[in-house]
């Protein structure tokens, strides 16, 4: 059952960053950071942050539901987008860095889903006055940037090898911007919005391929920045219980 308000979501994502917990499942990187995410939003709900505080719970849990939908039917060995698939599948892949598995999540879950999101909680028409509390959302998350990088800091030492580097050779990689990708999404929900539903559905499909070869560039950077990415992760923290227990402090 799709969840209805944002504090069932809450209560669906608490759940799976336990479980994830439980079974020290790289799953629960992307999980643990949501929740925290998803708490904000809330919280900025609560405290009139938005001009349409209803519409944005709408957008919040239409955006939530998309990935509940996903992680269910992954974990029922059922169909899901090839962008999850491919987020997914990478949890069984222990050469990866902790910052690779959270990007490929980040990835799937903005530039797929939420610009799908945004064109389904308004009309076409009102889609245009959704995008001022749209864009606040940003501020809210600028105020969570440090905090995760401290977390990450902490899991990867050399973390800012990859940013140095990164900056210089692959910024798809490295240098992925948590406002590029939402400004991004927005773009796709103003084309979707145009579209009739079999034209939608055609649009979302392309966007989900493109989405998936951006997965696998971030798991597969290239020869130089992969050997930049390796070196990191002998320096990582390489229990995946203590991982998760840093990123849900």
């Amino acid at each position: 059952m799709p969840a209805k308000t944002i504090d069932e979501v809450i209560v669906r994502l608490e759940k799976i960053a336990a479980d994830t917990q439980l079974r020290s499942d790289p799953l629960g990187i992307f999980a643990l950071v949501y929740l925290d995410v998803t708490r904000t939003v809330r919280d900025g709900i609560l405290l009139n942050a938005f001009d349409d505080g209803p519409r944005m719970e709408r957008l919040d849990v239409i955006f939530a539901n998309r990935y509940l939908y996903a992680h269910d039917a992954y974990r029922a060995s059922q169909h899901c987008t090839q962008a999850w698939q491919t987020t997914f599948n990478a949890a069984m892949r222990f050469d990866l860095l902790v910052l690779q598995h959270l990007l490929m999540g980040m990835n799937a879950h903005i530039n797929l889903d939420l610009g799908i999101a945004a064109a389904t909680t308004v009309e076409p028409e009102d889609l245009p006055s959704l995008e001022a509390d749209f864009n606040k959302i940003n501020e809210l998350l600028a105020a969570k940037i440090d905090t995760l990088q401290d977390q990450l800091s902490k899991i990867s030492p050399l973390l800012f090898l990859l940013d140095w580097f990164g900056k210089r050779n692959d910024e798809r990689f490295a240098a992925f911007s948590l406002v590029k990708a939402r400004n991004n999404a927005w773009k796709a929900a103003n084309r979707l919005a145009l579209l009739s539903p079999v034209e939608r559905e055609l649009e979302i499909k392309e966007l989900d391929g493109y989405v998936a070869v951006l997965n696998k560039l971030i798991t597969n950077p290239g020869v130089f920045f992969g050997a930049v990415v390796r070196f990191a992760k002998w320096f990582e923290v390489k229990d995946m219980g203590k991982v998760l227990k840093l990123l849900a402090s």
